[in-house]
């Protein structure tokens, strides 16, 4: 028991290097300066390769973005970094088409990529009415196939559960099948058209629904003889120890399942620093398997009994994580009880890791749940600060889901699981929401923190 033989999937080539297949798990992270800035792409994106990033990814917001990836790529190039390029596009396929030209792979978003922005409004389709929409899907996305063939571009299609869009809201609901049909209807196109050099993804804060979607979607996709290689990640995990652990316990239920061939650690951090944990979290596959197998054989009653040693706390809370995520997110147990034969831990510092694994399985809310996006290019305001001075404010309210969104591509849907949520609007500018309520618009962001806290203390 604890070997795991990965799925088996085709291979994506992307620039010069292969996911998917016999390949190793690749390890990537994603710029947080504005694209616009070569100097700083370049100096970031160096120190991402540095640490072992294998892919960079780039917002690209607009034409202007994408057409400055050609810098950013020449300029590293010359300097001897030729790890692929990746550009992540919203909302205006016009943009992914520009980005082509000049990334190894583009990143589109089924929720958002023809469909208009949600507006979380119910929409009412016939039968007829929805396949001509998926018709008018597939004529906008042909073309832009045809310059990723042409130009050797490799294709993620990456859904988010915080970016659904109207129509498919409308029809599935805000549920794991319809973030898996959001996907397919897209794979189904490159498909007809092909096209194979396509990573598929799918995203969510929310644990449990990241790791049955991605299962869900492995069903369907083998069910239409699919065998695409997956990018796993759980977005907006947060930072520190409470990012770490929510990474590993989504990320690390599937790889213990055989299941991923690229992964990203969405932290609240410098970039460069997301690569080590991610590369542990491949390297504890082997010995986090056996823990899963030797821990569900141990269960007691509803709880997990599960002995663990590691040389240090990060990878405490890794390898413990990465063991019982799936035990957890299956309804096998609902506590956790970690033990430490060496006596190197603390009974302290495993009941406190204890509850965190708890709340990152979404079973119990000990503390306050902060749900704060990794940062990137269209970040509009400085996360790391921010997200400081909102826990000194808030840490106190256990049980309570802040979400802090750099910008508004993901925020109101990707926080759907927050009691609240502070999202750049602007340059200086801060929205505050109610759950997916703007409650208020705009405002200074030298007040948005005291704005949040008089928002989260007055009656609802």
């Amino acid at each position: 028991m604890g070997s795991v033989k990965r799925r088996q999937t085709e291979v994506c080539h992307v620039g010069g290097i292969a996911i998917g297949g016999d390949n190793p798990i690749r390890i990537q992270s994603m710029a947080t300066v504005d694209t616009n800035d070569t100097e700083g792409c370049v100096a970031q994106a160096k120190r991402i390769m540095d640490a072992g990033g294998e892919l960079v990814r780039f917002t690209t917001q607009g034409s202007r973005e994408a057409e400055n990836m050609r810098n950013i790529s020449e300029r590293l190039k010359a300097e001897g970094y030729w790890q692929p390029l990746v550009a992540d596009v919203h909302f205006t396929a016009h943009t992914a088409e520009v980005a082509a030209l000049y990334c190894e792979k583009v990143r589109i978003n089924p929720g958002n990529y023809v469909d208009p922005g949600r507006t979380f409004k119910r929409l009412e389709y016939t039968d007829g009415e929805y396949a001509n929409e998926l018709e008018r899907i597939e004529r906008r996305l042909v073309p832009f196939i045809n310059i990723c063939r042409q130009h050797k571009t490799a294709v993620r299609i990456g859904v988010n559960h915080g970016s659904l869009s109207d129509r498919i809201m409308s029809r599935y609901g805000d549920t794991p099948e319809g973030i898996v049909e959001s996907c397919m209807e897209f794979l189904r196109i490159f498909r007809r058209e092909a096209f194979d050099d396509v990573v598929v993804s799918i995203k969510a804060s929310n644990t449990v629904v990241m790791v049955n979607s991605v299962r869900m979607l492995v069903k369907a996709m083998d069910a239409e003889g699919m065998h695409y290689p997956l990018h796993l990640g759980v977005t907006e995990a947060g930072e520190g120890e409470d990012g770490r652990i929510k990474s590993a316990l989504g990320i690390g239920a599937l790889l213990t399942e055989g299941i991923g061939d690229t992964i990203r650690v969405s932290l609240s951090e410098e970039p460069e620093r997301e690569i080590p944990v991610a590369r542990k979290l491949v390297e504890l596959i082997p010995e986090c398997t056996r823990l899963r197998h030797d821990a569900e054989a141990a269960i007691k009653g509803d709880t997990i009994v599960l002995d663990i040693d590691a040389p240090d706390v990060e990878t405490l809370q890794l390898k413990a994580a990465m063991a019982v995520g799936a035990l957890l997110i299956d309804g096998k147990a609902r506590k956790l009880t970690l033990k430490a034969e060496d006596g190197r831990w603390s009974e302290d510092t495993l009941h406190e890791l204890e509850d965190s694994i708890l709340q990152a399985a979404r079973i119990k809310f000990t503390k306050t749940e902060y749900i704060s996006c990794p940062g990137c290019g269209r970040t509009l305001y400085n996360l790391q600060e921010t997200i400081a001075r909102i826990k000194a404010a808030t840490s106190h309210l256990a049980g309570l889901k802040i979400g802090i969104m750099g910008c508004i591509v993901n925020g109101p849907g990707e926080m759907a699981d927050a009691d609240y949520g502070y999202v750049g609007a602007g340059r200086g500018r801060i929205s505050l929401y109610r759950g997916k309520e703007c409650i208020e618009k705009n405002i200074p962001e030298e007040e948005a923190v005291d704005r949040l806290l008089k928002l989260i203390e007055a009656p609802s």
